[in-house]
């Protein structure tokens, strides 16, 4: 697509133009700047024995109890800030097969393992919020998880499907207000509007993902709340998963390149299309 490649040369040559500013004046030499990159790894904290089998207890990293307010504090067992800080000076429960780990939407029971595990860790988690979560659950959740309240320890990942997530996003959102939390919002468009073609192909059509997303990001400026990140499944290779996107792919073009032995990802033209299209939404405002 014409449109996509000169876009993308454009975005190419703005950073290519400033990466040379930077070498020019000196400033790519600063501590290694542009040499080194924080690589962080995910995943849904499905199989509880193996995660149970990485899970170490470590020395705390400085810091963690900025993120606790006095408030949360004296509800924490009655204790003041600076009694949890003399704790958390100690060692606690961190899971070392991934620096963030998530809950999927079939495992969230309040009296399940999968909660149990997850309220004992100190690692930032996940949580997927789908069409069943009721208003009351996702409190109940979050206090379970986050007794303390630290802020910014719980990412909730809404999985609602383009149908669904204007009247079941607002709800989420005031339910969250009213509970104290301060949470990070993601969402994930790709989950909620999986289909089955007649032949029983799984795929996800473009224009469903992009509809969820621009619904997600109108939903939370209207109710004062911030869409902290998107969760998307993709690859760069040239694959036929998803229908839809500038390509025009179709269901019968699916057996062209369906390599993935699970779920249908974007292939690198969606993946650079959908971006571009987010991009524009936050630069026109």
């Amino acid at each position: 697509d014409e449109d996509i490649k000169a876009n993308y040369e454009r975005i190419v040559n703005s950073l290519t133009e400033s990466l040379q500013f930077m070498r020019t004046v000196g400033a790519d030499r600063a501590a290694g700047a542009l040499e080194t990159v924080d690589l962080y790894t995910s995943h849904e904290g499905l199989l509880l024995e193996y995660e149970q089998a990485l899970t170490r207890r470590l020395r705390h990293p400085g810091g963690l109890i900025e993120g606790i307010s006095e408030t949360s504090a004296l509800k924490l067992n009655g204790k003041s800030k600076d009694g949890i800080a003399k704790e958390k000076e100690g060692k606690g429960w961190y899971n070392t097969s991934a620096h963030f780990l998530w809950i999927g939407d079939r495992t969230r029971q309040l009296d399940g393992a999968h909660v149990e595990y997850f309220r004992g860790i100190e690692n930032p988690i996940g949580i997927k919020v789908g069409p069943t979560m009721a208003a009351s659950e996702l409190k109940n959740l979050l206090d379970i998880v986050n007794p303390s309240k630290e802020i910014g320890k719980v990412t909730l990942i809404t999985r609602y499907g383009e149908n669904r997530i204007a009247y079941l996003l607002p709800g989420h959102i005031s339910a969250v207000k009213e509970s104290g939390h301060v949470v990070v919002w993601q969402c994930d468009p790709m989950h909620g509007n999986t289909r089955s073609t007649p032949q029983g192909v799984k795929t996800r059509h473009f224009s469903s993902i992009l509809n969820e997303v621009s619904s997600a990001l109108k939903i939370h400026r209207k109710y004062g709340s911030f869409l902290g990140g998107i969760h998307l499944e993709l690859t760069g290779d040239p694959v036929t998963e998803c229908v839809g996107g500038s390509q025009g792919l179709k269901d019968e073009d699916l057996s062209t390149n369906y390599t993935t032995y699970c779920d249908p990802r974007l292939n690198e033209k969606q993946a650079l299309e959908l971006a571009f299209l987010i991009a524009g939404h936050y630069r026109d405002g």
